[in-house]
This record gives structure tokens, C-alpha cells and sequence, in this order.
């Protein structure tokens, strides 16, 4: 999508961090802005602060892990501005924490929030875009945790690897529609992922800190978060992603080091393959044949 002036965006986590980020540079571009969220009374502070850059903005509360809910925001945002071209499914939470510590309650919250949040959003509304045949756009937020995985972390990084990959699937399925599909991949940036427990539902266990599970202290971690990239920088490169229909929008560019130490570590579990004594026996398939089977599938 290269014109994204006078089309909608339905973002949820709108209300604060990174979903504002994005209503901010969005609506720049001269897009009508929904906000989804649980946070009401953030609901209204961030819809009065868009309405005041000129903005055109509603919002509507709206909890991902609840299907209904999902359909519910996306009538209200139709009901309101007609259609829909860009959905920024970015609510999000962070678990984790040692092996068995990690409460099973915590466990079905994340997946609920960043696995099938993302589900609910992507089902609901690309019957509506395909519709109205104009073409449009979903932002998926995962994380550089969709990339690699530190220790502690594998609840959070799971879901975000779900993330990354249910996008990568979703874009070749989307593109004949002119639908384009992003996974945006942030390190550190300014936002509440830290205050998740601030809002976790009564049926995950109800409001309370969480153990993030990074191998820092809390006040660090906090502190690399409030120390992190202005979310408004993310939002502005959120806006050159749609444009370019990038598949994986990267932020921090100082992580390519380490995806590019997981790449290395691929390759060497590949030659290892190679290697094998036990694998010697199976023929090796041409690669080109994989590689046309790929293609065909995209097709």
C-alpha cells in the first residue's frame, strides 16, 4: 500500500506504547484511526491526543483473547468508517521465568493474548478487506524474540516466533488478494510490555507483577525498556514497512549480529547433517527441486 491517506487502521494495544506509536504515524499519513484496548481510561486519553494533532479517531474496548470482541471492534470500526485497510495486531504481554515456575495460568494468558489475538485479528478481518477489494495491510507485532531465544524467555519468545511464522505463511496466502502482511520485529523500545500484569483478566489470575524472565533484575530490565527506542521511531518505520510491503520490519539494527549468530549455528547443524553417518544411507534430494516446490506453493 503506498497511498494510505483518507483509508481506516484498526490497532489494538492502541491505547499506549507502541499501538500509539503507530496511530501517531499513521494517521500522519492521513489514515482514519481505531484503537483497541482493554485500557478505557487510556482509550480516552489517546484518542483526545490524536483528535488533537487532527487526527480523525474513535476507539472501541476490545480484549483479544476473545473472538466476539474482536468481530465486535471490527463492526464498530466499519460502523464508523466505512471499511478497513490496515490492521496493526500489536497487544501483547510478557511472561516467563526457570523451568516449572511459570504459572499454567500465565501460560494460557500469552498464548491467548500473543498467539491467538493475532489469529482473531488476521480471521476477522481479511473477509472485510478482501471485500471491498482495495487492497490493505496487516502489521503483526512480534518481537526480536521471534528471532532468537535467551534462556528464561521461552514463553514470550514462543509466542513471538508463532508470530513470525503464521505471518510468513499468511503474506504468501494474502498477496494474490493485494493484501500485504508484515511481522514487525522491535529489541527494546519504549512501551508498557514490562506492566503486562497490570491488566491480566481475573480468569488469568488477575492484576499483579510478572516475572518477564529476562536474565536481569526487574529495575534493569524496566530500565532498558524506558531507555529503549522512542516508539515513535518504531511507528514511523511501521509506515515505510507498509509502504515497501516488507515481510519482517527490523528496527534495531544492531541485532543482525545476533540473528546472524543463529544463522550461523543453522548452518553448522546442517553440515553436521551432512556429516552423519547415520544419514549417508538416504539419497540427497536436488535442492532445486525443493526450491520449485516452494515457488509452486506461493503461486
Amino acid at each position: 500500500m503506498i497511498d494510505l491517506k483518507g483509508k481506516t487502521a484498526f490497532i489494538t494495544g492502541g491505547a499506549s506504547g507502541l499501538g500509539l506509536a503507530m496511530a501517531r504515524a499513521l494517521g500522519h499519513e492521513g489514515m482514519k484511526i481505531m484503537l483497541a484496548d482493554l485500557d478505557a481510561e487510556g482509550l480516552k486519553v489517546a484518542e483526545a491526543e490524536l483528535q488533537g494533532r487532527q487526527i480523525e479517531a474513535a476507539s472501541v474496548i476490545v480484549d483479544v483473547t476473545d473472538r466476539s470482541a474482536v468481530r465486535n471492534g471490527a463492526l464498530k470500526t466499519v460502523e464508523r468508517f466505512g471499511k478497513v485497510h490496515v490492521v496493526c495486531n500489536n497487544a501483547g504481554v510478557a511472561v516467563g521465568g526457570p523451568i516449572g515456575t511459570v504459572r499454567e495460568r500465565d501460560w494460557d494468558w500469552i498464548i491467548d493474548v500473543n498467539i491467538k489475538g493475532v489469529v482473531y485479528g488476521v480471521e476477522t478481518f481479511t473477509p472485510l478487506i478482501k471485500a471491498h477489494g482495495e487492497g490493505g495491510h496487516f502489521v503483526n507485532t512480534a518481537s526480536m524474540a521471534g528471532m532468537i531465544s535467551p534462556p528464561g524467555m521461552e514463553p514470550y519468545c514462543a509466542s513471538k516466533f508463532a508470530v513470525v511464522a503464521m505471518s510468513e505463511g499468511w503474506a504468501g496466502q494474502l498477496a494474490p488478494f493485494n493484501i500485504g502482511v508484515s511481522a514487525l520485529c522491535p529489541g527494546y523500545a519504549k512501551s508498557r510490555i514490562f506492566e503486562s500484569g497490570r491488566a491480566r483478566p481475573v480468569s488469568y489470575g488477575g492484576p499483579g507483577d510478572i516475572d518477564p524472565g529476562i536474565s536481569v533484575n526487574r529495575e534493569e530490565a524496566v530500565a532498558r525498556v524506558l531507555n529503549g527506542m522512542d516508539a515513535d521511531v518504531v511507528g514511523r518505520r511501521v509506515v515505510e514497512g507498509i509502504k515497501a510491503n516488507e515481510l519482517h520490519i527490523f528496527t534495531h539494527r544492531e541485532m543482525r549480529v545476533v540473528v546472524d549468530m543463529r544463522m550461523e549455528m543453522l548452518r553448522q547443524a546442517f553440515d553436521r547433517a551432512d556429516a552423519s553417518a547415520a544419514l549417508s544411507v538416504v539419497p540427497k534430494i536436488d535442492p532445486s527441486e525443493l526450491l520449485q516446490q516452494l515457488a509452486a506453493a506461493k503461486q
